[in-house]
């Protein structure tokens, strides 16, 4: 885990930050061999306003559950599209710490280089903890891509500019695609193959789907908790 900058910055530092340290970030294959995959997901409690952060570990590639670790931490930066990195990873960074088998690769809740400054949250993430981490989103951020048919297993480049930046890719017949990119030591087939091992019969990958639903049952445990009281 490195410490790359202070995360006490206006969104202005931010976007500068983010476009010196894009050029940081290295696209490789993803290692042929390893045997931990994480999933990092965030929740956001209104009635606290806190962050839920999650880390799962899984054993790859049968993806058996090893590990899960969470923190509940205050909200640091402002909601802006673009700069979600510097809202949720100071939390997921204390997640990752309290691992006992930290992962070996990373997927993330949200994009990689596919980001107006080519700095998505994978990325950010994957140059603070130096591992290989992947950006599977729910939701376009910028780019564009050809028409596609809802079938599962078709794909499309996902265009910015001149620079294919990731993949608009189908996991279920008629459901809408899901968008993966690079983040950080990994590249654009290296990561559409990963999320494609991942897949089971739901729309975002199975490491994805259990990191995303132990962080809505805990803000839904957060919030009872605040009712209550």
């Amino acid at each position: 885990m490195q410490t790359l900058h202070s995360w006490d910055l206006s969104p202005k530092e931010a976007r500068i930050l983010q476009q010196s340290l894009a050029d940081r970030v290295k696209l490789q294959p993803l290692p042929g061999s390893f045997t931990a995959l994480g999933a990092a997901d965030i929740a956001y409690v209104s009635a606290t306003n806190q962050l839920v952060a999650a880390i799962l570990v899984f054993k790859w590639p049968d993806l058996s559950l090893i590990e899960t670790s969470h923190v509940v931490a205050p909200i640091t930066f402002p909601y802006v599209p673009g700069l979600l990195s510097f809202r949720e990873i100071p939390p997921l960074l204390a997640a990752f710490g309290k691992l006992r088998r930290p992962p070996e690769v990373l997927l993330c809740d949200g994009q990689g280089i596919a980001h107006p400054r080519r700095f998505g949250l994978a990325s950010h993430l994957g140059l603070c903890l130096d591992i290989p981490t992947i950006g599977c989103a729910k939701k376009l951020l910028c780019g564009k891509h050809d028409d596609m048919e809802l079938h599962r297993g078709s794909s499309r480049p996902l265009h910015l500019g001149d620079e294919t930046v990731g993949w608009v890719f189908c996991s279920r017949d008629g459901v809408k695609p899901i968008y993966i990119s690079p983040g950080h030591l990994s590249d654009l087939e290296s990561s559409k193959k990963l999320v494609q091992l991942c897949l089971s019969r739901f729309r975002i990958p199975e490491p994805q789907r259990q990191a995303h639903n132990l962080v809505t049952q805990l803000r839904r445990a957060l919030a009872d908790s605040i009712a209550e009281d």
